[in-house]
């Protein structure tokens, strides 16, 4: 499909968790973002899922934050999908979020259940219903390693036959979910969370990648994934073993300073995390970069 032409479900394909880079200050670097997505769009990327967890969005003033998606909706040329992140701890500051998004004009938003809170059923229905209030289309985001509570294949069913969320993020990596979902809710589409599971959960009818390593491997990581989705073996394992390697950081507490130091190493503007993220330790770096640079070795872009 053309970049310039309007995408029917905006949420599919695949969408970069992008990183957002810092200036020495830690003081964010707003132009370095923009030119970041206009070189994915450039790249091949379908869209890019700004303030998510890769974004650092906990460490961000207000302030940052809605500039963050004002500045992805900007440089998006036209076609071009954001996502914004709008995890909060609370549901009014989730539907807060999701109305700044739509005033910016981002086309759908994905959404956390409550922050640090384990949640009952009830609280996450409620919870999503409030920013459905904003009016945007929203994919759920499952990562119950952060959140505390789990959006189960159940729970799941009952959010999108209320109308109130078009797909998820599964950041389980439990493709076993998919095909379980599938049948609870076989309208709601899947998107892979876990850059380590996308030939899995891609071969389990993923609509979409809601991806980390795209970010310093947009051509490569573009070709896995529509190789999973296509079912096409002979294609995609190879170059999923090739990767694999590099995409496990992506499961891992310190994908952030993984995945900048990946874009450093390939000519991209990683830098530095906020704290509380540390630098990674020398046996981390040591193996990021030796992977990284295997891989630019080999071709991959």
């Amino acid at each position: 499909m053309s970049a310039t032409t309007p995408r029917a479900h905006p949420w599919h394909g695949v969408l970069v968790a992008t990183a957002l880079p810092y200036r020495p200050d830690l003081s964010v670097d707003f132009d370095a973002y923009a030119e970041h997505v206009r070189w994915l769009a450039d790249s091949g990327a379908d869209g890019v899922a700004p303030n998510g967890s890769l974004g650092e969005y906990p460490v961000l003033t207000p302030d940052e934050r809605a500039r963050v998606v004002d500045t992805a909706v900007e440089a998006a040329p036209e076609g071009f999908v954001v996502m914004p992140g709008v995890g909060a701890y609370g549901a009014l500051e989730a539907r807060r979020w999701a109305e700044q998004a739509a005033e910016a004009g981002a086309q759908v938003v994905m959404a956390l259940p409550p922050n640090s809170y384990r949640a009952d059923e009830r609280a996450v229905v409620e919870h999503f219903r409030e920013i459905a209030k904003a009016g945007l289309p929203v994919t759920a985001y499952n990562n119950p390693i952060d959140t505390k509570t789990d959006l189960t294949p159940q729970l799941l069913a009952t959010l999108h036959a209320e109308g109130l969320i078009v797909g998820v993020k599964e950041f389980t990596g439990d493709a076993r979910r998919s095909y379980e979902l599938a049948e609870l809710a076989p309208d709601l589409d899947l998107m892979i969370g876990t850059d380590d599971s996308v030939l899995e959960v891609g071969l389990a009818g993923a609509k979409g990648w809601v991806a980390g390593y795209t970010n310093a491997f947009p051509k490569a990581t573009m070709e896995l994934y529509e190789a999973c989705v296509a079912a096409d073996l002979e294609r995609a394992l190879p170059l999923y073993r090739q990767l694999h390697a590099l995409m496990r950081w992506d499961s891992k507490t310190e994908f952030v300073q993984a995945i900048k130091l990946s874009m450093d190493i390939v000519g991209r503007f990683g830098g530095p995390c906020r704290p509380p993220r540390q630098p990674l330790l020398p046996e981390q770096e040591q193996t990021v970069r030796r992977l990284t640079e295997a891989a630019v070795e080999s071709g991959l872009t």
